[in-house]
């Protein structure tokens, strides 16, 4: 029964979520007529909805140890299509930067610096490494171990790239600090899970 699917699984669930993404971008950026704002309002989304899949799919395997349940074994079964979720919303986050790059180029070099090119584009490496990784083939060819090191690092650099780009708008933006939340969330749920592996080994020594 644990392993029983909904209709909402899989591959129909990356499709539609990113469907969902694309046709609220779109919206979002009619409201201001497609000008420069409605990007800018495109690229604010997209940061938000890539941090919520993000922790979705970082948390998945935490939370179905710590408390599973229809939905946590749901998340976890998902882990990997909520992960291309995260991608395909970055991908949009990335063709929303590069218009509004074009569109104004003055305000995104003023928005914009040598370590955000840095930083941002290790993460964007990372997520194509990883998404191209999501794959059971793909994952067989690097094998086992490589594929753990590279979600696993991986995972943690974008984390902590989530928790640097929103929290440095709480200074100016204390309402930011609300993004921190499932950040500091996800990261407690995990370590909590680690040391419960760890209680039975030490327990038996």
């Amino acid at each position: 029964m644990s392993q029983r699917q909904s209709w909402f699984e899989g591959w129909r669930l990356l499709a539609v979520l990113t469907l969902s993404l694309i046709v609220l971008s779109l919206w979002i950026a009619s409201m201001r007529h497609f000008e420069v704002e409605g990007v800018r309002m495109v690229i604010r989304f997209t940061a938000r909805s890539s941090l919520l899949l993000f922790s979705l799919a970082f948390a998945a395997a935490a939370l179905a140890r710590l408390w599973p349940n229809a939905w946590t074994r749901w998340q976890r079964r998902n882990r990997r299509y909520l992960g291309l979720s995260f991608a395909a919303s970055h991908a949009i986050h990335a063709v929303a930067i590069m218009v509004f790059a074009r569109m104004d180029p003055a305000a995104f070099a003023e928005a914009t610096s040598p370590a955000s090119y840095l930083f941002g584009g290790i993460g964007y490496a990372a997520i194509i490494a990883m998404s191209a990784t999501s794959f059971d083939r793909t994952a067989m060819l690097i094998g086992p171990r490589a594929w753990r090191m590279l979600h696993l690092v991986g995972g943690y650099y974008l984390w902590l790239q989530f928790m640097v780009s929103f929290g440095k708008r709480v200074p100016a933006m204390p309402a930011y600090a609300a993004f921190l939340i499932p950040l500091l969330a996800v990261m407690t749920l995990r370590m909590i899970a680690m040391a419960s592996r760890a209680t039975p080994q030490t327990a038996k020594a």
